[in-house]
């Protein structure tokens, strides 16, 4: 979900594209397996819904920590279209890349929940059914998509891309607590929890109004990163991110 400069050169090849597709479709796929997985151990380990979050929170947390260090240097670890759409709109990457990276995103997610589905012996492929949508759970995504943008592009327009893992780490484990959608924040992880029905789970009807806000979010965010940073620091004037 993170840009960083990875050349200074552009390549529009395939082969320059693979490499960054396979880590956005890989990388979506974890975090959404790591989000329904430790939300499906937490269901089985304790009946109270308060430490079935905490479970989940924390699970989540580590868990993109760990995928944006990993993957940073080799797509920017955007996991979420998102992030891709932003980084276009600052000119950090082409509209080329983001609009690619979308079928691999999304595609990462629906196989990261069949995954987990497997790997606690459920059905690979089921639908969810919980109905989170209103008015209060669209405010959420809203507010939690923006703040996710203004941390992850104003630390890279003011020069500290090193902090954007643990700020976005700890951005979106704190956002779990204080939003009432529990922070999706994410449409290519909104649609992969469309195909689980148990405790991370979505509706495919909610799922969609929340892409919808996440969507509204992150051109609010977009906008606040350019209020609060009109200007790149000269260290990262010139460069294009995330090649091609």
């Amino acid at each position: 979900m993170i840009p960083l400069p990875v050349s200074s050169r552009p390549s529009s090849s395939a082969r320059a594209l693979a490499r960054p597709l396979l880590a956005e479709f890989a990388g979506t796929l974890l975090l959404v397996a790591v989000i329904v997985g430790s939300g499906i151990a937490a269901e089985t380990l304790s009946t109270d819904p308060g430490i079935r979050l905490l479970a989940n929170s924390l699970a989540t947390t580590l868990g993109l920590y760990a995928i944006i260090v990993v993957l940073q240097p080799v797509s920017g670890a955007h996991v979420n279209p998102v992030i891709s759409a932003a980084s276009a709109g600052l000119r950090l990457t082409t509209w080329r890349r983001a609009l690619v990276s979308l079928p691999a995103q999304v595609a990462g997610a629906i196989s990261g929940a069949m995954l987990a589905n497997a790997m606690f012996g459920l059905d690979a492929v089921q639908l969810g059914t919980t109905p989170r949508l209103t008015w209060a759970h669209a405010l959420a995504e809203v507010v939690a998509t923006a703040g996710l943008i203004v941390v992850v592009f104003t630390l890279t327009r003011t020069g500290r891309p090193h902090l954007i893992a643990p700020a976005v780490a700890a951005y979106i484990g704190a956002a779990y607590w204080f939003t009432s959608s529990t922070s999706f924040a994410n449409p290519a992880v909104t649609i992969g929890r469309m195909f689980t029905d148990t405790f991370t789970g979505i509706s495919p009807a909610a799922g969609l109004g929340f892409v919808a806000a996440q969507l509204v979010g992150g051109a609010c965010g977009l906008g606040l990163v350019v209020l609060l940073t009109p200007e790149r620091t000269e260290s990262h004037r010139g460069q294009q991110l995330n090649q091609p």
